[in-house]
């Protein structure tokens, strides 16, 4: 199964960068190059595992997704419950740990594309174009954790 990973160093505590990382709305959007729009489902209105989000990739390709996990300030993970039909699956996880001078937050994809005589294909066209997407917007995120404005608002 193909993996993306970017990882960066942010000079907040590992408190504030998950925070950051959980953001909505128009402070979202502040940092987060991968989406047009973002809204959680079924009445939630924070984030929690077993919540359900609505997200709008900046393609307009659309995407639900369910945390799998939420662990404040440690991690949070989602899966994909639909979304495009190139994808027979979608996780991402986000990983935060203390180290001098911040803290060091990773970022993962794990996918597999469909149909399945396609996929080694596929697959490679995702491995390069979901690590452009992650990368830019890991970069986006530490710009989040360096914005006061960002800041102001958790």
């Amino acid at each position: 199964m193909p993996m993306v990973e970017a990882e960066v160093t942010v000079e907040v505590d590992p408190a504030t960068a998950f925070a950051v990382s959980q953001t909505t709305g128009e402070v979202r959007l502040r940092w987060d190059p991968f989406i047009r729009r973002q809204r959680f489902l079924d009445g939630a209105t924070a984030p929690a595992k077993g919540v359900r989000t609505l997200t709008v990739h900046r393609s307009g390709l659309r995407m639900v997704s369910e945390y799998v996990s939420y662990a404040p300030p440690r991690n949070a993970g989602m899966r994909m419950v639909d979304g495009p039909w190139f994808f027979e699956m979608l996780a991402a996880g986000w990983r935060f740990e203390a180290v001098d001078g911040g803290t060091r937050a990773v970022w993962k994809y794990n996918f597999r594309c469909r149909p399945r005589w396609l996929a080694p294909l596929a697959e490679q066209i995702g491995t390069w174009a979901l690590g452009r997407d992650l990368r830019r917007r890991i970069d986006g995120f530490a710009a989040g954790c360096a914005d006061p404005e960002v800041l102001s608002s958790l």
